[in-house]
């Protein structure tokens, strides 16, 4: 198993671990439970204030852990340091609100009364230990969006993140320490996807979260399901982003651009499936073609670069499969398609036109910067289109007709619909999807229910 900070701007390995043993793992684990039965009795006072201080001490190192992102998976060093203070505000967002979230609830009182109960109240309580099996695309936030609502319910984590971000998981771990946060709160494992199994079948580990490819959430699906335990999949996407007549078309092809390529196109969120309306395809794929060109393309340490390197050769290779399978079967390519001479795992912002059902692109998500065109005769056309594939994460409208939107918000099969803007997470709105997107939810109120034992708590008359 190999762990390791491998560069992909130029293919150099950074730094090597060695996989915990089994003893190792063992030992964390026992430690989770027993740090969970003292944690679980604090205040949400006390949680809040160790949250706020993580928060705080995440906002002061983001220049820092900025270039160790960048340096690990290639993510331009702007939005790696944009990463990390959105960290920060989901930390504070959740030390703010935990409290009200899961705050004692009352059923209606004619209803406590034909109970024969003197009093009813539903209460909020902590799971235990949780796995969190995270990715490599968003290596803080993944986390974070996992670890705050947790730690603020009462939980405490055990984290295997991806193997090629090894130095940002053990920040993670030391981060939360830092604060204050007794040792055994959160930790770090360093170990591969094989090991997951046997952590998933200890019964000291009460629930799982996995944010990665739809094989990994099989995997921790089928596990979980034996041992019966709770999960939580946020797994694949290829969201549309539909395009109508009436639509800002400016602004329309400006944020596309931004909706594509964000994180090197490295998002299961990005937009990937262009769909637009045939009186302003033409228009829009001008607009749309023209912006993806001009993307700067180059070092991500360079403040100036707009797309980095791909994380992996494997990932560039994958998706360079995708772009020359669909030029085989009869794809135009409007910009890029080709990968650039030197060293790095680079590829272009690139646009393909003419997509076919029969094409591999259609059917999988392509995780980089490429965007494929789909032409749409009427809003029928671009519903079937956005609704044929597997995947169910987002969808992006832009129209500016109110009809059209009720009918885009009723009939788009995805866990959000954005109207006239890009699908960006906010820890005070719900995130997750349907069909082989997964299933479950983070953020918000219904993220941080998500790990806890809704109990009914009944008092005789």
């Amino acid at each position: 198993m190999h762990i390791a900070t491998v560069n992909p701007a130029n293919g150099e390995t950074v730094k090597t671990y060695h996989p915990m043993d089994e003893e190792e793992v063992g030992h964390r684990i026992q430690l989770a439970e027993a740090t969970f039965r003292t944690y679980r009795t604090t205040t949400f006072d006390e949680r809040a204030r160790l949250m706020h201080r993580a928060a705080e001490i995440l906002d002061e190192d983001r220049q820092a852990i900025g270039r160790v992102i960048t340096t690990e998976m290639g993510k331009p060093i702007k939005q790696a340091r944009a990463e990390a203070a959105k960290c920060a505000k989901a930390m504070h967002w959740y030390a703010d609100h935990a409290a009200e979230l899961l705050a004692d609830e009352e059923p209606d009182a004619s209803d406590v009364k034909d109970s024969g109960a003197s009093r009813v109240l539903v209460r909020y309580r902590p799971l235990g230990p949780v796995l969190a099996v995270m990715p490599w695309n968003f290596p803080l936030w993944q986390v974070v969006r996992f670890a705050a609502p947790a730690l603020m319910a009462g939980n405490v984590g055990l984290l295997k993140h991806a193997s090629n971000v090894p130095q940002t998981a053990l920040y993670l771990e030391d981060l939360f320490h830092r604060a204050g946060f007794t040792e055994g709160c959160f930790q770090t494992l360093l170990i591969g996807s094989a090991a997951v199994d046997e952590i998933l079948r200890d019964e000291r580990v009460k629930a799982a979260t996995l944010t990665g490819s739809e094989p990994a959430g099989r995997a921790v699906a089928s596990t979980a399901g034996e041992m019966v335990k709770k999960t939580v999949l946020e797994l694949g996407g290829s969201d549309p982003y539909v395009v109508m007549p009436s639509a800002d078309l400016d602004r329309a092809a400006e944020v596309a651009v931004t909706a594509r390529t964000q994180n090197t196109g490295q998002s299961c969120i990005a937009a990937k499936r262009f769909i637009v309306h045939t009186e302003v395809y033409d228009a829009f794929a001008e607009r749309f073609t023209a912006g993806m060109k001009a993307l700067r393309v180059g070092d991500p340490m360079d403040e100036e670069t707009d797309v980095g390197p791909l994380s992996s050769e494997q990932g560039r290779n994958d998706l360079e499969e995708l772009v020359d399978d669909a030029v085989r079967a009869g794809a135009t390519v409007l910009c890029g398609g080709r990968r650039p001479d030197g060293p790095g795992w680079f590829y272009p912002p690139t646009v393909l036109a003419g997509i076919g059902r029969e094409m591999r692109i259609h059917r999988e998500e392509a995780f980089g910067p490429v965007a494929t065109l789909y032409r749409a005769a009427d809003l029928d056309e671009a519903v079937l289109i956005a609704n044929d594939s597997s995947f169910g994460l987002s969808s992006n409208v832009w129209t500016r007709d109110e009809a059209e939107v009720d009918r885009f918000v009723r009939d788009l099969e995805a866990g959000s619909v954005y109207v006239n803007g890009m699908t960006a997470s906010h820890p005070a709105f719900p995130f997750g999807g349907v069909k082989r997107s997964g299933y479950g939810r983070e953020l918000s109120g219904h993220g941080i229910r998500e790990f806890c034992n809704i109990t009914t708590v009944w008092h005789g008359a």
